[in-house]
């Protein structure tokens, strides 16, 4: 039976450009801080409707490679039913539907269980609001 529940929150500024962040270091101090070397699971969750969660290799271009995906399955275009913003935007609220928000992930001896290439990442479209809050939950 669980005995240990923890989470915090990440207020994260993501600038007006498309991008991936990696919060692997963000959710490995919160661990560290928090699941005292047990096993258990992380949720990692963004409750915005234009950005999800993605666990990717970075750093070797996959990263941009996802990217230039969403923009080839999503055009920000004048496509969009969903209007507001800048134009394109509407491809932004499809977004959680491809990359959801969010992610559960196993912890082992108080560590993140991720393979060696991957990396837990915030995947943002939206260029119209730069403030994400990313919220960490530890259950062990």
């Amino acid at each position: 039976m669980p005995g240990h529940f923890a989470t915090t929150t990440l207020d994260l500024t993501t600038g007006s450009s498309e991008r991936i962040t990696d919060l692997t270091s963000a959710c490995e101090d919160f661990l560290a801080r928090t699941a005292e070397g047990g096993d258990g699971l992380l949720n990692v969750f963004v409750p915005h409707a234009t950005a999800g969660i993605a666990v990717i290799e970075t750093g070797a271009g996959s990263d941009d490679d996802l990217l230039s995906a969403l923009h080839t399955l999503l055009p920000a275009d004048d496509r969009w039913q969903h209007r507001h913003g800048s134009p394109g935007h509407g491809r932004d609220h499809v977004l959680p539907a491809l990359v959801p928000p969010h992610a559960t992930l196993p912890v082992i001896g108080g560590r993140l269980e991720l393979g060696t290439w991957q990396s837990v990442c915030l995947v943002d479209t939206n260029k119209d609001n730069p403030r994400r809050t990313v919220r960490l939950s530890f259950l062990g």
